[in-house]
């Protein structure tokens, strides 16, 4: 039996509520992945190239800690993935976490909630980061009730 995870990073609660959504559709179990320095509204102005999302976003080292681990993700076959958009890639705290993890055989389908951009080369560069999983295209899911997202994941 292959057992499903939806985990996820919400800076505003957006994602929480996409990724809530789609765990309770699927049945899945549900991981948080939060920040140990947790983002202030500051923080996260994209407008302010100086602001921590910005400055993060700019730096293609930058690897946020995460403030807790997922200790059983071995009993996982297959780990949707979700994050807002942020200047059409996924936030760097992602690129921790996938980087964390040994996903090797493992099916990753990345979500995204968005403001209004697309996933443009998200999905690229998260698989670039961890090439031994099996890699989904993702979609942005945005004002998907339980029922589409339960038959989005379905075709996985």
């Amino acid at each position: 039996m292959s057992k499903k995870l939806v985990a996820y990073f919400s800076a505003s609660g957006v994602t929480k509520a996409a990724a809530e959504r789609l765990a309770k559709a699927i049945g899945a179990d549900l991981f948080e992945i939060k920040p140990k320095t947790p983002y202030t509204r500051a923080d996260l102005d994209w407008t302010d190239k100086k602001s921590r999302s910005s400055v993060e976003t700019n730096d293609p080292n930058c690897r946020p800690e995460i403030f807790d681990t997922l200790a059983n993700m071995d009993d996982y076959s297959t780990v949707f993935l979700g994050f807002p958009i942020w200047w059409y890639v996924a936030p760097k705290i992602i690129n921790t976490f996938v980087e964390s993890y040994d996903f090797s055989g493992k099916t990753v389908i990345p979500f995204a909630t968005s403001g209004g951009s697309e996933m443009g080369k998200t999905t690229d560069v998260l698989k670039s980061l961890c090439p031994a999983a099996n890699w989904k295209n993702g979609k942005v899911v945005n004002g998907m009730s339980e029922k589409m997202l339960g038959d989005w994941a379905d075709t996985f």
